[in-house]
């Protein structure tokens, strides 16, 4: 994959577009989001980490890290759209293309972190979280393994890295708003706390340093049974993924630990993300870890200042 600078975080409102030259990461809370968004509001993606390795460190720099466009609310970016073949999550499945600038659906991309493209689902009410794979057919018509969603709103994310023409890789986070049909009133947002449980692991979040705007570090801990837990192993290349959304406009940010790790290490107990949330307010956080080969996903909400 081209070697590009991944910047420090996925999200960034579009106020900060003229500052911060960081562009695209997709969508809109409206129905249909403008390309308004799309050039100049950054969303980046990164992290670094503190997990224990029981081998050698595998972390790199950030040379080879892509820098990711926008603020993850608009469908359509740096010329291309994501183009979903329905507006609803329904039923299992998701089908869509990405349109490139010529408004042909796009057939090349470039691996990031495994895989040639990464789809999201969450619901309004930032309940609902998915994250999945899909596979791509020969004519650009990409399928995500989604599970059918209940009734609701929800909003949906495509993150992948494009081939441009001119053989540049584009990164890129789009998203569309969709609906599941039915009634169902939204739920309230969790409120915030420092820890959660699942599957009997025990997460506790330090976020006590995070200030909206600036990149500041989150840390993660890892126990079970009251133990360190230093068994995570590699998922997709890192020892975790974090997904955050806000609530109110569902700006998306994901962070995850720096770097590639080697298949035969594990992680743990103590990861540490840089994070830029760029918005006040409540963030619902996903994060997924893997151990003794099954991933699992926690939840917990932030309050930033």
């Amino acid at each position: 994959m081209r070697s590009i600078k991944r910047a420090r975080t996925l999200a960034l409102v579009p106020a900060l577009a003229g500052i911060l030259l960081l562009a695209a990461c997709g969508g809109s809370s409206s129905a249909h989001s403008s390309s308004s968004h799309s050039s100049m509001a950054g969303m980046n993606m990164n992290s670094s980490t503190h997990s224990t390795d029981h081998s050698t460190d595998h972390s790199t720099d950030d040379s080879d890290e892509p820098m990711y466009m926008g603020d993850g609310l608009a469908g359509t970016g740096q010329g291309y759209t994501f183009a979903p073949a329905a507006d609803s999550v329904a039923t299992p499945g998701f089908v869509f293309r990405i349109l490139g600038p010529d408004g042909k659906p796009v057939t090349g991309f470039e691996p990031e972190q495994t895989k040639l493209m990464h789809f999201y689902l969450i619901r309004s009410d930032l309940s609902g979280f998915q994250h999945v794979h899909p596979t791509m057919a020969a004519d650009g018509t990409w399928t995500a393994p989604t599970k059918a969603a209940g009734p609701g709103t929800y909003r949906v994310y495509a993150q992948f890295i494009a081939k441009g023409s001119d053989g540049a890789a584009v990164p890129l986070v789009l998203s569309e708003q969709v609906t599941s049909a039915g009634s169902a009133p939204d739920r309230p947002v969790p409120a915030a706390g420092l820890s959660t449980t699942v599957d009997g692991y025990t997460v506790t979040v330090d976020s006590s340093q995070l200030t909206a705007g600036m990149g500041m570090p989150l840390k993660v801990s890892f126990s079970k049974d009251g133990k360190p837990v230093t068994d995570l192993e590699p998922y997709l290349a890192t020892y975790a993924h974090l997904s955050g959304f806000h609530a109110g406009d569902l700006a998306m940010a994901h962070l995850h630990p720096q770097g590639v790790v080697a298949t035969t290490a594990t992680g743990g107990p103590d990861l540490t993300f840089e994070a830029t949330l760029p918005e006040a307010g409540q963030w619902r956080m996903y994060l997924q870890f893997q151990t003794g080969g099954t991933l699992h996903t926690a939840a917990v909400t932030l309050d930033v200042r």
